[in-house]
């Protein structure tokens, strides 16, 4: 059994469509142990609560400097001691130092199709809007593991959603939650626990 760290920084949709996976036994051979957020008002914190899941907030503005906290958000996650941490819209930096501690077993769900609409400054809506305006007929959402670059680490999954006429960023956003996002993160992680993914260099092969 796998023990899972989820973090988020809001509303926590895919942290739910995780929760509803495990409680079908869909995903069999993992637990949440904690869901970490850096936003106290974080809704994804009382989705945890109903659950039964232990919440914990930890932000960096509770701290004087960015080191205090990276220091402090690694001494809380290993605590917890994990197995697979997962990033389900969580807006912090993950520090050098926990991507080292915890090798090929930090994944991240990006709603774009890397290598495209990513990288430094494509979070939440802002993806959508670029997508958007480039004109593409085609979005999605890419599943990886996290490495010390910003969305390079090995692809494990990806789903592609076609985008539509009359599209907003709103509307394209959620149907890449709907299409993509909540069926691809709760896979990979089903995935991982049976052992079906393999990491060589900078490839991610799924058995």
């Amino acid at each position: 059994m796998l023990n899972v760290v989820v973090m988020v920084s809001g509303g926590g949709t895919n942290l739910q469509a995780i929760i509803d996976n495990i409680e079908s036994g869909q995903i069999r051979n993992a637990r949440i142990a904690a869901v970490i957020s850096n936003n106290a008002n974080a809704y994804a914190l009382e989705r945890a609560k109903k659950h039964g899941i232990p919440a914990v907030c930890i932000s960096p503005k509770d701290f004087s400097s960015r080191q205090e906290f990276n220091e402090a958000f690694l001494e809380k996650v290993e605590e917890i001691g994990p197995d697979l941490i997962v990033l389900a819209g969580f807006l912090v930096v993950i520090p050098p130092e926990m991507i080292r501690r915890y090798p090929n077993q930090i994944i991240n769900i990006h709603p774009s199709l890397i290598p495209s609409f990513c990288g430094t400054g494509y979070y939440g809506l802002k993806v959508h809007e670029a997508a958007l305006a480039r004109g593409v007929k085609v979005a999605g959402a890419t599943v990886h593991f996290v490495d010390e670059g910003t969305d390079t680490g090995p692809i494990i999954l990806q789903k592609a959603v076609e985008v539509q006429n009359g599209d907003t960023p709103e509307i394209l956003q959620r149907r890449v939650m709907e299409e993509a996002e909540w069926q691809i993160l709760p896979r990979a992680i089903e995935l991982i626990t049976e052992g079906r993914v393999k990491v060589t260099g900078n490839i991610a092969e799924v058995s």
